[in-house]
């Protein structure tokens, strides 16, 4: 899509001004030196937007402190049709191309759903931003049976529509905070997807949309008086019985079964009595997004080491391009997570392995 010729609001060339060095990410000084100059030499809506996203990707703990200020400047920019569409397509294409922005990018899509004031006949932000998801949806299928690259591009896209359906807020006009029931009903289609074609990268993503999302999808459905989750394991079951997928692959599908069996790893008396912390509630970083070290160990923010780890991971060069989403790479050869697992199954899941198929073979007998 070209770009439209942004003209600068007063309201924003107010605040490219030196005496607010403080409202913009580091870089933004030869911005504000170069207007100051009467050069004109400041940013694009394009340029101000994805220098944004790169800051908030080496520096997620800003986004407090600077969100409320990005969105008010965009007030005071992003005016038309054509400049929202483009702002929703940059955050789309970071949280989609970016390892580990997926989560961040669902945080701030649903800060500015909620906070920006432009609502277009085409559709305000958060129906641009659905629709632009939409395009995605619908060629599903063929992404999940499409080559390598076609694939990961596809598993970024699951993923981050996981991370969207977790953080985005939809308030009712009571008041009521829900979250968006079509994206509830398009994950279902996306694991059905994954499933339906039963290679080892899709149901790897199939995992990690199930460990990031299950807990929260399952409830929704047993509200509703759905069985959805049932069908999922399912279907794992019969992937683990008859795919031709990985040993190492099966073993993960086994692990996912055995979470789910415990309620998704949840303790069931948590505090009712007071506000919730990573003190007194076990749950706290339930949906918190997981990451990898250069060693392939997980990690989450409930880790005490976890800013240390978060940011050897952000220094790795180019954000390992040769590697599937989260910094797992799933082209075979070197692979961190698979590299650390014996040629035979350990006795623990050898022992749950064949526990399992007594029990799908008892049922079948049924």
């Amino acid at each position: 899509m070209a770009k439209p010729q942004v003209v600068v609001a007063p309201v924003l060339m107010s605040k490219l001004s030196v005496n607010a060095p403080e409202f913009y990410p580091s870089g933004y000084s030869n911005y504000t030196e170069s207007y100051e100059d009467g050069c004109e030499d400041y940013p694009t809506l394009s340029e101000y937007v994805q220098d944004f996203l790169n800051h908030l990707t080496e520096q997620p703990g800003s986004f407090e402190t600077e969100i409320e200020q990005f969105a008010e400047t965009l007030n005071g920019w992003v005016t038309t049709d054509d400049s929202l569409q483009e702002l929703v397509e940059l955050i789309y294409q970071q949280a989609t191309s970016i390892p580990n922005f997926s989560y961040m990018g669902a945080r701030l899509c649903n800060y500015l759903s909620h906070h920006l004031t432009i609502s277009p006949q085409s559709g305000n932000f958060r129906q641009l931003l659905l629709k632009r998801c939409r395009t995605e949806y619908e060629v599903r299928d063929q992404a999940a049976k499409g080559d390598e690259g076609t694939r990961k591009r596809f598993h970024a896209f699951v993923l981050f529509l996981g991370e969207l359906y977790l953080n985005l807020e939809i308030k009712g006009t009571n008041g009521q905070v829900t979250r968006a029931d079509i994206l509830q009903v398009g994950l279902r289609e996306l694991l059905n997807a994954l499933f339906s074609n039963p290679m080892d990268d899709n149901l790897i993503c199939a995992v990690k949309l199930l460990k990031l999302t299950g807990s929260v999808l399952e409830d929704a459905w047993k509200e509703k008086g759905k069985n959805d989750m049932e069908e999922i394991i399912q279907r794992i079951e019969n992937v683990v019985l008859d795919a031709n997928c990985s040993r190492d692959v099966k073993q993960m599908l086994l692990k996912l079964v055995e979470l789910r069996s415990s309620n998704w790893g949840r303790v069931h008396a948590t505090s009712t009595y007071r506000e919730a912390t990573p003190e007194n509630d076990p749950n706290y970083f339930m949906n918190e997004p997981t990451f990898y070290t250069s060693d392939g160990v997980p990690f989450t923010a409930a880790d005490p080491d976890y800013q240390e780890k978060y940011q050897e991971l952000l220094e790795r060069e180019d954000f390992f391009p040769d590697y599937e989403e989260n910094g797992t790479d799933l082209s075979g050869a070197g692979d961190p997570y698979l590299d650390d697992i014996d040629d035979e199954m350990d006795p623990e899941i050898e022992e749950a392995y064949e526990k399992f198929c007594l029990e799908s073979e008892r049922k079948l007998k049924q």
